[in-house]
């Protein structure tokens, strides 16, 4: 199978109809590092005519596809031929163990978000906002085995980081036993306590509250949870940075888009409506709030006055 002149609205029904019985697709292409255009120009090589696209574009066609896509070979001089390999359903979301469904022998377990390039990127540009080096007590919530904190870690001198009080809250016990041995320091504390749960803790405030992907769980009542959160647990000017998923693992790969039950696709609506609350009322708290990120939205806000 070889495109040339077809265009996306007939390579991406036929590619949806050959994945329903195949696990594997094979399609020949015009190798793109022969000219440097916009995707859907005409161009011409050898005497064929092609539409033009770029290797980005055949990656993200793969991910729409819940396809893995293979590293292309060379057909000829001006082809490669690109595999596309269907992704099977495993998923560390539909694990049935729910008491560990995030524990540290997991399918969860085997996920490193801070080596996926469209997660790391935005959590250290938060970091980068909230200016780091002046927050001198972070609470994690969520923090599974600190994954956080081990940026973090990198990023502060040995006297900055030693200086700093770390806090992280999780339900999961392996986890948290897991982040115990990591970070053995005695300016870092881990808790295995349901987050709902938290307040007989007595942590005191903090400069900075991280949580990613947590304070959306079906058993956290997610809007009053939040406002007690900062009337509560925060220093008068404080940071705050929040991960909402926008994308899930199914068989290694990070696909954009959360699934949302009820829908056959991804659908935003639930998660701009959380985005929007957080930010509306950070704001009437005197923040500034910005918003970033692609298939994790990342909320960061600070004090205004505040750098």
């Amino acid at each position: 199978m070889k495109f040339t002149t077809q265009t996306l609205q007939e390579i991406m029904p036929l590619l949806e109809d050959i994945l329903q019985t195949q696990t594997k697709i094979y399609f020949e292409v015009l190798n793109p590092d022969l000219f440097h255009a916009y995707a859907g120009s005409e161009v011409k090589r050898g005497g064929i005519t092609y539409i033009y696209r770029g290797l980005k574009s055949w990656i993200d066609l793969a991910e729409i596809l819940h396809c893995k896509m293979h590293v292309p070979e060379r057909m000829t001089e001006d082809t490669l031929r690109i595999t596309y390999q269907k992704l099977s359903s495993d998923s560390f979301h539909a694990d049935a163990k729910q008491e560990e469904k995030y524990g540290i022998d997991s399918t969860f377990a085997e996920i490193h978000k801070m080596q996926e390039p469209a997660f790391f990127h935005y959590y250290r540009q938060a970091l980068q906002n909230v200016t780091l080096s002046k927050r001198k007590s972070i609470l994690n919530l969520g923090v599974n085995r600190a994954d956080e904190f081990t940026v973090i870690k990198a990023c502060l001198s040995k006297e900055a980081y030693e200086s700093t009080h770390f806090v992280g809250i999780d339900h999961c016990k392996s986890a948290i036993s897991y982040a115990k041995r990591e970070f053995p320091e005695n300016n870092v504390h881990f808790y295995a306590k349901d987050l709902n749960e938290m307040n007989s803790l007595n942590l005191g405030k903090f400069d900075l509250l991280i949580s990613i992907g947590t304070l959306q769980s079906p058993s956290i009542n997610f809007k009053p949870f939040f406002m007690q959160l900062v009337q509560n647990y925060l220093n008068k000017d404080a940071a705050i940075i929040l991960g909402f998923p926008n994308s899930r693992w199914i068989d290694t790969e990070m696909i954009y888009g959360a699934k949302v039950p009820n829908y056959a696709m991804s659908e935003l609506g639930h998660l701009f409506s959380d985005v929007m609350f957080c930010k509306k009322y950070l704001q009437q708290k005197r923040y500034r709030v910005t918003i970033t990120g692609k298939h994790y939205i990342f909320l960061t806000a600070t004090k205004i006055g505040q750098a």
